[in-house]
């Protein structure tokens, strides 16, 4: 994959933006870190304002920033780009990392100034992949350098808390996890499955998904980020026939939550 041939390929097709067209705003909705060192800061993109209020509660505020995002991004590959550059959350984002965007969109990439080490990508359990693939598809065609670079992650909330009557409570990520706790565990113990972000109260969501000491992150991959890219293409994109046969060899995969 070629960051170079990517950029080629957006100018060409933007050559006619012009940046001093663009106006950012952060919408009030970034709540920033105190810390202005950008090697020990990061940015959490959080879905929803719900979560983002959880999150805002829960953060250390010294280094780690939040903004919120709705959960429903821009369609990108219908989107012309001036409509691209004109959405609320892409705007935002771009005001947010400071470190401008790709010039194949008309403006000077600069990742010498990027504000955080870190972004991180924090949807809930039960929608992250899905939801990464939406996000990445966002980040990539203005950001292929920050995921190149190793600055994009995603951050993995735990779908179940158990607790035991008489040992100590362990978060489970997956159902996987689970299984393999069923199987070690014999005695009695309550599950509490967690639906989203917004379950968790400030003391859960900093121990499980914020902490850099207990948290699990993702470095997402260009490799990565490439892949979430096509299939948003193929799910989201104007050709019909390519999406219904992915549905059509997909639909044994998908985990419905009935």
């Amino acid at each position: 994959f070629s960051i170079s041939i990517v950029k080629k390929e957006e100018k060409a097709k933007t050559k006619s933006v012009d940046k001093t067209e663009i106006f950012f705003d952060s919408n009030g909705k970034l709540a920033n870190c105190e810390k202005r060192d950008p090697s020990i800061c990061e940015i959490f993109i959080v879905e929803g304002d719900s979560a983002g209020g959880s999150a805002k509660t829960a953060r250390d505020r010294s280094f780690q920033a939040i903004l919120p995002i709705r959960g429903k991004i821009l369609n990108v590959e219908k989107a012309s780009i001036d409509k691209v550059l004109a959405n609320a959350e892409i705007k935002t984002m771009i005001n947010a990392f400071g470190c401008g965007f790709s010039e194949g969109y008309g403006n000077d990439f600069d990742i010498k100034k990027l504000r955080y080490d870190k972004i991180i990508i924090m949807a809930d359990a039960m929608w992250t992949e899905a939801y990464f693939y939406a996000a990445s598809d966002l980040i990539l065609p203005l950001y292929a350098e920050l995921i190149y670079e190793g600055h994009v992650y995603i951050a993995m909330p735990p779908l179940y808390k158990a607790m035991p009557q008489e040992e100590k409570k362990e978060y489970l990520y997956d159902d996987k996890a689970l299984e393999r706790y069923r199987k070690t565990h014999k005695g009695a113990f309550t599950l509490q499955r967690y639906k989203g972000l917004g379950e968790m109260d400030a003391q859960q969501l900093w121990e499980t998904t914020l902490n850099p000491e207990t948290r699990l992150l993702k470095l997402r991959e260009i490799e990565d980020a490439r892949m979430a890219s096509d299939i948003t293409e193929i799910l989201m994109g104007t050709e019909v026939p390519p999406r219904k046969a992915f549905i059509y060899e997909h639909a044994q995969d998908a985990e419905l939550d009935v």
